[in-house]
């Protein structure tokens, strides 16, 4: 499980990196299925322009690879994933969500610029049943600029979107035919912002990214639906709000907001199946942070710490997500720079204890999935324009690398549907 162990010379380095993006929005590349039965389909968002009008701080400014919102066939046995399409998008759909239906996808454009306020901007799609193909419906405004993260309230009736750059979050509401609203709340986070330098950076660190203004990166409702929690990595808060599931509003809870270490960049969260515990990735403090949570009050009471990298490891290194396995036993952390996934058990009362780590295959790993199974885990890794496929040791948590890869430029997000699923 140690990538130290495991020679970095047998890595073969023939990956195809994809041309650069087309702009057009709603052109779809087919490929053949191999098959006619119902197949398990991956879709992925990708950077695919390059990121302009940004901050000097922002570190993270991929060549725009990518070509939209690609397609895949995922072979239920080995996890190997072929392409099958293309919705060409040149506006970085680098985060996506699917309904519970499995019949309308969205997608965070997150370079898009629309109107003075240069927002950026939501697309929804309807998905071919048979097939997975998408079909443009619509596209609105995200109530701020660079949307990088969507999510579908359990309700089923709004959309939950984090505005990177404009430091805002936004909720949009979803009608009966699936397409989405002009925003019907967005809060707009201010407060102290936090220094360049973390807390709990690993020694001789120079992980600076978001610490110049408010960062809004993530946000989701609880499991229950009634409180919706986002983080601002540059105010290092994670906030809780009271959810109005009649109009989409937001109040905020009580207390407001958790506060992380000073620095550390809260990034990206996850909730334990039990709904109890909520495990906080830090960006630039290279840390998790568990919090108990009270679903009855929407309030997070912080329990424990701890490193996502191994205890000798010294230098930058910048964290990305965050997921707990699907039984609840292991949590996985991205390390981007250090190349790795920081692999966790979780104990009876959900502290974590670190067992290993493994080697991403690839270079900035921005995120990774599960399949719907749990068998395979899938790493993204954005400067490496490939995503590595792993095989999952239910008993150990170790991921066990299958030997394929997916040729993707500049990816971000990853979603599965299974078709054969009604």
């Amino acid at each position: 499980m140690n990538p130290s162990s495991r020679s970095r010379r047998s890595f073969l380095k023939t990956s195809v990196a994809l041309a650069a993006a087309s702009p057009l929005v709603g052109e779809l590349v087919h490929a053949q299925a191999a098959d006619d039965s119902p197949p398990l389909i991956a879709y992925v968002g990708t950077f695919s322009s390059p990121l302009q009008d940004v901050l000097p701080t922002q570190v993270d400014l991929p060549p725009g690879n990518g070509r939209g919102i690609h397609l895949f066939r995922v072979d239920r046995q080995t996890g190997e994933l072929t392409a099958i399409g293309t919705q060409r998008m040149g506006t970085s759909p680098s985060c996506l969500a699917v309904n519970a239906a499995g019949t309308r996808l969205y997608s965070a454009n997150e370079t898009d610029r629309v109107g003075a306020a240069k927002e950026g901007s939501v697309s929804t799609f309807s998905i071919d049943r048979s097939s997975g193909e998408l079909t443009l419906m619509g596209t609105v405004r995200s109530g701020g600029a660079g949307p990088t993260y969507v999510s579908i309230h359990p309700s089923g009736r709004f959309l939950l979107v984090a505005n990177y750059f404009g430091g805002s979050v936004a909720v949009l509401p979803i009608s009966s035919d699936g397409q989405l609203g002009e925003p019907v709340d967005v809060k707009q986070d201010a407060g102290t912002i936090g220094p360049t330098q973390a807390t709990n950076a690993p020694p001789g660190s120079f992980a600076i990214s978001g610490h110049d203004r408010t960062h809004a990166h993530m946000i989701q409702s609880d499991p229950l639906g009634r409180y919706v929690l986002h983080c601002d990595l540059g105010l290092d808060k994670i906030f809780l709000w009271r959810f109005d599931d009649q109009t989409g509003t937001l109040t905020a809870s009580d207390p407001p907001s958790v506060s992380l270490p000073p620095g550390d960049g809260p990034r990206h969260f996850h909730f334990h199946p039990g709904g109890r515990w909520l495990y906080s990735i830090q960006e630039e403090g290279s840390t998790i942070v568990l919090f108990d949570y009270d679903s009855d009050a929407g309030r997070l009471t912080e329990r424990q710490t701890i490193s996502t990298l191994p205890t000798e490891f010294v230098g930058s290194n910048f964290c990305s997500e965050i997921l707990v396995s699907g039984d609840g036993r292991f949590v996985y952390a991205g390390n981007r720079l250090h190349d790795s996934v920081g692999i966790f058990s979780v104990g009876k009362t959900g502290e974590l204890r670190y067992v290993g780590e493994e080697w991403t295959r690839g270079n900035y790993p921005r995120s990774f999935s599960f399949d719907p199974t749990g068998r395979f885990f899938y790493c993204l890794n954005q400067r490496a324009d490939n995503i590595a496929i792993f095989k999952v040791n239910r008993q150990t948590g170790a991921l066990d690398f299958t030997g394929h890869y997916a040729a993707v430029g500049n990816p971000s997000h990853m979603m599965f549907l299974d078709l054969s699923v009604q």
